[in-house]
């Protein structure tokens, strides 16, 4: 039986591995988002355990709603939950691109 994990940081990062799966999944997502990051195929695997990198794939699948709902459903998770793993990611790394709305 998996021991629950309850650090944050490493929930994002899983939420994260699971975005990188899903993007992976359809050739057409996966050729853009190597366009865009300059990533190549063959370093794809190493890249996968750089958090910066994870946090790429998270920016990456928020960017658009449409992406966002599908890989949310893909991952059995509520579209707010990859959100909040964005947020908790970037926090960790100092991020200060990450715009919080608020009050």
């Amino acid at each position: 039986m998996k021991k629950p994990v309850h650090n944050p940081r490493e929930v994002a990062e899983i939420v994260a591995i699971q975005a990188l799966s899903f993007v992976a999944s359809e050739p057409e997502r996966l050729g853009l988002f190597l366009a865009e990051t300059g990533v190549g195929p063959e370093t794809l695997r190493n890249a996968a355990s750089d958090p910066n990198f994870l946090l790429s794939v998270l920016d990456f699948v928020m960017r658009d709603d449409a992406t966002v709902k599908a890989f949310a459903a893909t991952a059995e998770l509520h579209p707010t939950n990859v959100a909040a793993a964005r947020q908790v990611l970037g926090d960790a790394l100092g991020d200060p691109n990450w715009e919080r709305d608020v009050p």
